[in-house]
């Protein structure tokens, strides 16, 4: 829902900009809006796009770590700014972590006159850390961002944040009006977000913020970080284990030989209930995919993890 939020306030500004009023016209038989994604982004943002009644995005080339490159979506973009376009950037590859170069895209984007939404759910959180605020820069230069509360600040599912640049264009897109409603003049709730009547997700999140505080979220995520760089450490010293990403942030994908190996180690390692780490598919090979996001994991869980893949790769 929150890439939704973002994508809908896209949406409907680029439209608005090609002369068409989607919320009093709808979509049928107005201009085509464009959507240009990496080819790896999160299914999450297809899903939004599908929702919004846009369908299956235009894919643009991504590097061997999952980042869309620049010069392909310039490319893809072309000549073609007076089409009503969205840009869905990604911060933090589900399987790799890595993330895309926001510079250059949001500038050719916006060269473009194309919206630029960030899909940001566990990357994003890297811009309070300054040993890894260097993977979001640029970013800032994008139209809206969606993140998720639940991975990085550990509170409950279903907590995932939009935020859009412009207010107005949101409260556009998601606002809405009823004679019994008291209305603040500095908006409502309901003027954001597709829902009229919601719990109040914002608490949990202020709670953990104002207790960590901004040294202590940072700290937070250099310490996710630092049990994924150990992860990788500890994977490449087992045999016939190969970390096959670059771990930049919090994910860490392994093979172990063949797909089947792979995926008896994965099997195997879930049955031994040690720790949760599930298998993928990246690449076309079949992984074990580590994601490190539990505030309370310590390095001890981390051996922990890794004698139980030891273990299981003995074994087998």
């Amino acid at each position: 829902m929150a890439n939704f939020t973002g994508l809908a306030a896209g949406r409907d500004a680029v439209l608005r900009r090609s002369g068409w009023d989607v919320t009093q016209r709808g979509l049928n038989g107005g201009p085509r809006v464009r959507v240009l994604v990496g080819a790896e982004r999160h299914d999450t943002v297809d899903l939004a796009l599908r929702y919004l009644g846009l369908g299956l995005p235009e894919q643009v080339p991504v590097d061997e770590q999952g980042r869309l490159r620049a010069d392909a979506l310039q490319a893809a973009l072309g000549e073609r700014s007076d089409e009503p376009t969205i840009v869905v950037l990604q911060a933090g590859n589900v399987h790799s972590g890595a993330f895309d170069p926001f510079t250059d895209a949001i500038a050719a984007a916006h060269a473009s006159n194309a919206w630029v939404h960030v899909d940001g759910a566990f990357g994003l959180w890297a811009a309070a850390s300054p040993s890894y605020r260097h993977l979001v820069k640029g970013c800032e230069g994008a139209d809206s961002w969606a993140t998720d509360a639940h991975k990085t600040l550990n509170v409950p599912y279903d907590s995932g944040l939009a935020i859009v640049r412009d207010p107005a264009t949101l409260r556009a897109s998601m606002g809405m009006q009823g004679a019994y409603l008291i209305l603040d003049e500095l908006g409502e709730p309901f003027d954001k977000v597709p829902e009229i009547s919601r719990r109040g997700r914002a608490f949990p999140v202020w709670a953990v913020l104002r207790s960590l505080g901004r040294n202590g979220v940072a700290e937070l995520v250099d310490r996710l970080c630092r049990h994924a760089s150990a992860f990788a450490t500890g994977l490449d010293e087992i045999p016939d284990a190969t970390v096959l990403n670059d771990v930049v942030f919090t994910q860490v994908c392994a093979t172990f030989g063949t797909d089947q190996r792979t995926e008896e180690v994965v099997r195997r390692l879930l049955a031994d209930g040690t720790a949760w780490m599930t298998g993928s598919t990246w690449h076309d090979r079949k992984v074990l995919r580590v994601s490190v996001s539990n505030w309370s994991t310590t390095e001890h869980d981390v051996e922990r993890s890794l004698d139980a893949v030891r273990e299981v790769v003995r074994a087998l």
